[in-house]
């Protein structure tokens, strides 16, 4: 015997369909958190591989004044607005002359550590979402179950013993359909998430390497005996 998604759909009672309606909204809106992360992600990882050759390119020949302007460019590139920020900070105090002091050089790398945890914050907002939902939802189907089997083996006691096991095999399958539901939407949001955290892993990476050469710059920059 053979029972359809309609029929079982048809044959679920109020509760299990209230289950099913929660499971489908934290579904949508965990990808819709998940396609915005990603489109974001890609815009960043694009723009930033233009922006990392040319901007090396002007440290590399001392430009600095075109690593700044480079930089204030970019207005969604991670590493962009990690280094312009140490640039901008930095930059009042190159007008008036050619060599970095050590109080530039400490002031830069504050700038830099700061705007790090604004942008790895402004990544990680929202992966909340689908840890909440990877977490939850097998939870939320379960309960679903739980109250389908109690309600079949409900039916099967007012049925006496002409019910039996084929009496209440409609109503576990029904039951278990909101365990299955509840796995379907847990298994995508629990692989987006390790996805989305191990990018914002690298993107920390990628921001700490490239602040390094920036300082790296800066002490070259820096004047024989200055502070």
């Amino acid at each position: 015997m053979s029972i359809s998604l309609l029929e079982l759909w048809s044959s679920m009672g109020a509760f299990a369909k209230g289950i099913v309606f929660v499971l489908a909204f934290m579904s949508i809106y965990s990808l819709g958190v998940a396609g915005a992360k990603w489109w974001r992600i890609r815009r960043s990882m694009k723009q930033t591989a233009k922006f990392a050759p040319e901007f090396a390119r002007f440290l590399q020949e001392e430009q600095l004044d075109q690593a700044i302007a480079l930089a204030e460019k970019q207005k969604i590139s991670h590493v962009a607005r990690v280094l312009g920020e140490a640039l901008r900070e930095i930059k009042p105090l190159l007008r008036d002359r050619s060599q970095v002091t050590v109080a530039d050089i400490n002031s830069s790398e504050r700038a830099v550590e700061r705007q790090m945890l604004i942008v790895l914050a402004e990544f990680k907002r929202g992966l909340g979402v689908l840890g909440t939902v990877g977490s939850t939802a097998p939870f939320v189907g379960l309960l679903g179950t739980t109250m389908g089997i109690v309600n079949a083996f409900v039916g099967m006691a007012s049925q006496g013993a002409s019910g039996g096991l084929a009496g209440i095999s409609a109503g576990i399958a029904e039951a278990l359909i909101t365990t299955a539901v509840g796995l379907a939407v847990a298994i995508p949001a629990v692989w987006m998430f390790n996805y989305f955290q191990g990018q914002v892993e690298f993107f920390g990476i990628e921001m700490a390497n490239s602040s390094s050469e920036l300082v790296d710059f800066f002490l070259k920059r820096q004047g024989p005996g200055s502070k």
